[in-house]
């Protein structure tokens, strides 16, 4: 007599990809993404505990439905893990419940703390930069450009890294305990830091138009010295490095982002009435 061996195919992992595009669907305050986890694991549920009412698929669907949450993205290399774990137990490894969710618990913290800085932090404020330049050109291309790389990004995390998590299995704790996770967060980080301080000196533009010095020379030509002209000549760019400076040191001192744009309005609507901006 021989043991028929379950095994989760291509398609069951291309399923759950699929899913977990609906991951924050059934969000709710008890259980967070509880739901949006069973709802992308349940082909691989199927393929391993066929009959539907068996206790073995009760029991599964029961412990996804565990509280879990972290970044949606990065959640994954969590689902990737969780199936392999719950194919080697149906398999007949001795794997219990308090292991798989103590899987689940344990990679959604640090998982939550890297996909923030990288996709909230980084990547979309980076390509929501470069849509605007070009929207601000009147391009129908600016939005395009956001929504097609934003959404590259993400489709592609959720496939690498369910397929990834499978591969691996376990072996995907040691990989993150070895500071993969780190190097992810510093590497985005710098990154993202680079573009924008490219951004900034390519956008932001601040002019004091304010006379200095009016100098009427011999060949009848007049020269004016602005405020401006003079700032120019220390280093170009040196107002709107300050603004930026500025920013990150509100920012770091938490306040409201909301707050600075609205403040940064009536400084603009002050300065162009009274002359000082232009």
């Amino acid at each position: 007599m021989t043991t028929e061996i379950k095994k989760v195919t291509k398609s069951d992992l291309n399923s759950v990809v699929l899913r977990s595009n609906l991951f924050q669907g059934s969000w709710n305050f008890e259980r967070m993404q509880a739901l949006g986890f069973m709802y992308s694991i349940s082909p691989v549920i199927k393929r391993l505990y066929p009959d539907p009412n068996s206790q073995e698929r009760k029991d599964a669907i029961k412990r996804h439905l565990e509280f879990f949450n972290t970044q949606p993205f990065v959640a994954a290399p969590v689902l990737g893990v969780t199936i392999a774990m719950e194919e080697e137990r149906a398999n007949g490894k001795p794997i219990d419940d308090a292991a798989i969710n103590g899987i689940k618990v344990g990679l959604m913290g640090p998982l939550a703390g890297v996909g923030d800085p990288i996709y909230w932090g980084t990547a979309r404020p980076v390509f929501a930069a470069l849509g605007a330049g070009l929207a601000l050109s009147g391009s129908i291309l600016g939005p395009l450009l956001f929504f097609v790389l934003f959404n590259l990004v993400r489709l592609a995390t959720r496939y690498y890294g369910v397929t990834y998590g499978y591969k691996k299995g376990l072996d995907v704790v040691q990989d993150m305990s070895g500071g993969l996770l780190q190097k992810l967060t510093e590497g985005a980080s710098i990154l993202g830091l680079f573009i924008m301080g490219a951004l900034v000196q390519k956008w932001t533009s601040i002019n004091v138009p304010l006379v200095v010095s009016t100098i009427q020379k011999q060949d009848g030509t007049t020269e004016i010295t602005t405020v401006q002209s003079i700032l120019d000549s220390l280093m170009p760019g040196l107002l709107p490095l300050l603004f930026t400076f500025a920013c990150m040191w509100l920012l770091r001192n938490r306040v409201n982002a909301l707050w600075i744009i609205v403040g940064f309005f009536v400084i603009g609507i002050f300065g162009a009435w009274t002359g000082i901006l232009a």
